[in-house]
């Protein structure tokens, strides 16, 4: 029984109520099927947490089976890639992985069974003709010419399609339901198609493979499946589920429950899309970080913790609605918050010389590494006569409200002194290349003896000491909400071009981070103070180069905007 303390949602109210009716004999199984010919994306998590934690919390058991019957667009690589992220996200599927082509001939001799009851056929026609033949929403389709074949012909047809005897697309087996059908998915769906590609499990062992709708209940069926659970664009196909295992004797009936699917604003979900980006180079691959893919999402900085929140926080509903990408955003950031050390980075360097430091002086100065986190301890950084900080901390001619460094003004350094502006030196155009400053050494580690106030505190790095790392700085990948509807009916590279985020990604090559972030592992995460939060490229970084990707900004930047946009709209 789930201990969930919290009112259950649509779907785990009804498991707790087939529980108490003993209408599974007691039992919980689902199942999630991905089909590998992609990377999972967020989309993907959201039914990962659903369906792994329905079996979790309820004693049962999940399984994870590849929907692999496409060979066309399957591969290897993705079944490889889907494994590893359900893992990440933190669950275990019950036993073996299993797949679509675990079953292909039980599959094929319930299609046979199918044409021996008289409610499957062998079709001639080609697929332009099927969907003319079909009908629409508001007319009933036809009766195909071949649908009164007889039993004989249509078995004789059937195993000669799968002896490899006719051409792709010269024949498909279609089951005998209604084309009268207020459903169109009861007209006569296609059960079987002629596909002469070697499967990347059975090899050349099949040139026939069963359509979704036809694997799918029967598989269900065939591992157990209490509970299936799907988005609602299938809740049309339940009707096909329900008849196909109503007419065969299989060894249970799984119920088909939909839930809405996860709609999130500024990426797609659509895995053509997805595989667009990629195959176009518009990313450099299924894992960039500004991918929704989990993959890249864990990439970027993500925790497993803080998806299986975001998924927990949008609940579970049957009423399709769009999620703000702020809403995830604000998740990872208050997930990093609680977790992620701090440490100081200066992103656009210039040089900052305290003229009245010694210069062979090299000082350790104490930082706290959570600031809300005691047991996470201290570091020492050093602290020298030349120090990085960030360009924009020093204004010539800094405004009133300009709280850091300029003519007449001081400020803090984080951990260190107190310092006053001396000088500055300008190249031939003007430009700041040095800023020189005097320290007060009675104010080390935020000490004022006077009781003076000063009212501004920046970041800084040792310059003799400094690590060099490129920095990524990733934002959203498109600049529109909807990217999905946008390029609906183009999906061109110029309509692409339109609505991609021109900076979703700027590369900073030549930032300087305290030394001690050498020694951090892969995937490490850490707060830039004043910058964001951070993690260090699982792939690309090591200890002589250093690259971090932004994995959040400490505030939403865009809600501001997306705020003012909504207002000029309107």
């Amino acid at each position: 029984m789930t201990q969930n303390a919290s009112p259950l949602d649509f779907i785990r109210q009804i498991v707790t109520d087939d529980l108490a009716s003993d209408k599974h004999g007691g039992r919980v199984a689902t199942r999630f099927p991905p089909e590998p010919n992609g990377y999972l994306h967020i989309g993907h998590a959201k039914s990962i947490c659903l369906n792994f934690g329905v079996a979790r919390e309820f004693a049962g058991q999940c399984n994870l089976r590849f929907d692999d019957t496409n060979p066309l667009r399957e591969d290897d690589e993705f079944v490889d890639a889907i494994q590893q992220d359900v893992q990440w996200l933190g669950f275990e599927w019950a036993g073996e992985v299993k797949n679509a082509s675990d079953y292909f001939e039980q599959l094929y001799d319930y299609a046979e069974t199918l044409i021996s009851s008289g409610l499957a056929y062998v079709c001639d026609l080609s697929a332009e003709q099927i969907r003319e033949y079909r009908g629409t929403l508001t007319t009933p389709g036809r009766d195909s010419p071949y649908r009164d074949r007889s039993v004989e012909e249509n078995l004789a047809l059937f195993r000669r399609m799968r002896a490899g005897e006719f051409k792709d697309g010269s024949r498909v087996l279609r089951a005998k339901i209604d084309m009268a059908s207020p459903n169109v998915n009861m007209r006569d769906p296609t059960l079987y198609r002629i596909r002469h590609v070697s499967h990347q499990r059975t090899a050349d062992a099949w040139c026939i493979y069963p359509m979704y709708d036809y694997t799918h209940c029967l598989s269900d069926a065939i591992e157990g499946v209490t509970h299936s659970l799907c988005t609602l664009e299938f809740a049309d196909h339940r009707p096909l589920y329900d008849w196909i295992l109503d007419v065969l004797p299989t060894p249970c009936h799984p119920q088909q429950i939909e839930f809405s699917r996860l709609n999130l604003e500024y990426t797609v979900m659509s895995k053509r899309l997805l595989n667009l980006l990629v195959t176009q180079n518009y990313v450099s691959g299924w894992d960039d970080p500004r991918m929704p893919t989990i993959s890249g999402l864990r990439r970027r900085g993500f925790t497993a913790a803080s998806i299986r929140e975001f998924c927990a926080r949008i609940g579970v509903t049957k009423k399709d609605n769009v999620i703000e990408m702020g809403v995830l955003e604000n998740v990872v950031r208050e997930d990093l918050d609680r977790e992620a050390p701090r440490a100081m980075a200066v992103l656009d360097p210039i040089k900052l010389v305290v003229d009245n430091y010694p210069d062979d002086l090299v000082e350790e100065m104490e930082a706290v590494n959570h600031p809300n986190r005691p047991e996470l301890g201290v570091r020492t950084v050093p602290f020298s006569r030349e120090l990085w900080i960030e360009r924009s901390d020093f204004l010539v001619n800094p405004p009133k409200k300009f709280h850091r460094l300029g003519p007449g003004r001081e400020v803090r350094l984080r951990y260190g002194y107190v310092v006053q502006y001396a000088s500055h030196v300008e190249n031939d155009d003007g430009e700041v290349t040095e800023i020189h400053c005097t320290y007060d050494p009675q104010t080390r580690g935020g000490n004022t003896p006077d009781g003076r106030k000063v009212r501004g505190t920046i970041h800084w790095v040792s310059a003799e000491h400094a690590a060099q790392a490129e920095v990524r700085l990733y934002d959203r990948l498109f600049s529109v909400p909807s990217p999905g509807a946008a390029v609906a009916n183009d999906s061109s590279e110029a309509a692409l071009n339109e609505i991609l985020n021109p900076q979703s990604l700027v590369t900073v090559n030549a930032a300087m981070v305290e030394p001690g972030l050498r020694a951090l592992e892969a995937e490490a995460r850490v707060q830039f103070e004043r910058q964001g939060y951070f993690c260090i490229d699982r792939f690309d970084s090591s200890p002589e180069r250093l690259v971090f990707n932004r994995t959040v900004t400490l505030r939403d930047s865009w809600a501001k905007l997306e705020k003012e946009q909504k207002s000029k709209s309107a």
